[in-house]
């Protein structure tokens, strides 16, 4: 079934518009002062809840994939906002270690993109599209697994060129 050209163009100009409001949404939210009912009106149901050891949450809004993206909102026990993070960055590539599980992963970048089985390589690699030099290319970050004890192996960038 082929949608109509306007839901087409409505639903492209969402997509447009989402990293403007995230833009917006993220100055206005404010450590020791923002709730997580404030939060959640103004960006939605987190895409994964992380319990802290601490008693605290912290939110996963992954912007993946299209998006370059991905904030963690952490609340303190009294439901307030007391950090906020855009994880996917050069700080947090360098945290990465070999052996590192997908669940430490998953923590520290949120839900990738994709994730492809390779089992003549023995691998699992999980991809983030992360800021580039757009438009003339996109950048991924990725984490290889392996799948004989499921810890981290490696990891790698590329760049892919548009056109």
């Amino acid at each position: 079934m082929k949608l109509p050209a306007w839901i087409t163009t409505a639903a492209t100009a969402l997509v447009a518009v989402l990293p403007g409001c995230d833009y917006v949404n993220m100055q206005e939210m404010k450590p020791g002062i923002t709730t997580q009912a404030e939060v959640r009106a103004r960006m939605g149901e987190p895409g994964f809840v992380h319990h802290n050891d601490d008693g605290t949450a912290t939110w996963e809004y992954a912007r993946q994939p299209n998006g370059i993206h991905c904030y963690m909102i952490t609340f303190g026990t009294n439901q307030v906002v007391s950090k906020i993070e855009q994880v996917l960055n050069d700080a947090n590539y360098g945290k990465v270690r070999v052996g590192m599980s997908k669940d430490d992963i998953r923590r520290l970048f949120g839900a990738p993109a994709t994730r492809q089985l390779f089992a003549n390589l023995g691998e699992e690699i999980w991809e983030w599209r992360i800021e580039g030099m757009p438009p003339m290319e996109e950048t991924y970050f990725m984490v290889h697994f392996d799948t004989a004890n499921g810890g981290v192996k490696k990891t790698s960038k590329r760049v892919q060129p548009k056109g």
